[in-house]
């Protein structure tokens, strides 16, 4: 069956964010799936995306929504590629070392989907230039490595009424979940934020950095994908993403679990 002749119609009445016969081809798969379609390919192609950091989780979300067909990413990173990022950030390469982090994100997603968008934020996010930067996108996707960052976005992101999609990686472990303090969940009472669920940042060295306690490659590319999941439901408005809920993944018993949390 010729899938770009049966879908070509599905433009919908926005021209302006009408698939191309090109697009239709490239995004085939997502189309033939009924929870999509074209609609739902629309949605992605409209979307503006923000990602904290373009490192080890950033890598595969930034991946995976420029294929996805995501409209506009943004990237927020300060930090250049260095050798020992190769092991787990595979969004860069040995030729980009030395580069800025986001430069060589940005030549990665035009190799990968020169449809994209990709707006750069070279700069370190703070509680001043935070909500500015948060407000301009759909949603925001925090791959970030120290608490000062998650903090401030997620206050960011509660402020400025816009979902974020967290994770969290060291060594063996990881975990997922998504942020939406300002709406209500299914039993009317306010959904959770990021304070819910961790108050407040454990105290300076507690908590060994990757760099302190190692980490193994693949882990990032398994949460930091679940992270594009999230946020591609998001867009789609399609299954039930994670909010509330906090999914685990210990990667050495190969075993996801999952907990609830709500609202202190």
């Amino acid at each position: 069956m010729d899938v770009v002749k049966v879908f070509q119609p599905l433009y919908g009445p926005d021209m302006t964010n009408a698939l191309t016969t090109d697009e239709i081809e490239r995004y085939a798969r997502h189309i033939v799936l009924p929870e999509v379609g074209g609609a739902g390919q629309q949605k992605l192609k409209q979307a503006r995306v923000l990602v904290i950091g373009a490192g080890g989780l950033g890598a595969p979300v930034l991946e995976y929504l420029a294929a996805a067909g995501v409209g506009t990413l943004g990237i927020v990173d300060d930090d250049t590629v260095s050798l020992s990022n190769l092991q787990r950030q595979v969004i860069h390469g040995t030729e980009t070392v030395g580069m800025l982090k986001t430069h060589s994100a940005k030549a990665a997603i035009a190799r990968i989907n020169p449809n994209t968008a990709v707006e750069t934020h070279t700069l370190r996010l703070t509680t001043d230039n935070a909500p500015a930067l948060v407000t301009r996108y759909d949603i925001v996707v925090d791959g970030s490595d120290n608490f000062e960052t998650r903090y401030t976005v997620a206050d960011a992101c509660a402020s400025e009424r816009k979902p974020l999609v967290h994770a969290a990686v060291g060594r063996f472990d990881g975990s997922v979940t998504v942020l939406k303090p300002f709406e209500d969940g299914k039993d009317g009472k306010p959904n959770p934020g990021y304070r819910d669920l961790f108050p407040e940042a454990p105290p300076p060295g507690l908590v060994p950095s990757c760099a302190e306690a190692g980490i193994i490659g693949a882990l990032t590319g398994v949460v930091g994908t679940l992270q594009a999941m999230e946020a591609i439901k998001l867009i789609t408005g399609i299954g039930e993403p994670l909010v509330g809920r906090l999914l685990l993944y210990d990667a050495l018993a190969a075993r996801f679990e999952t907990i609830r949390y709500a609202r202190r």
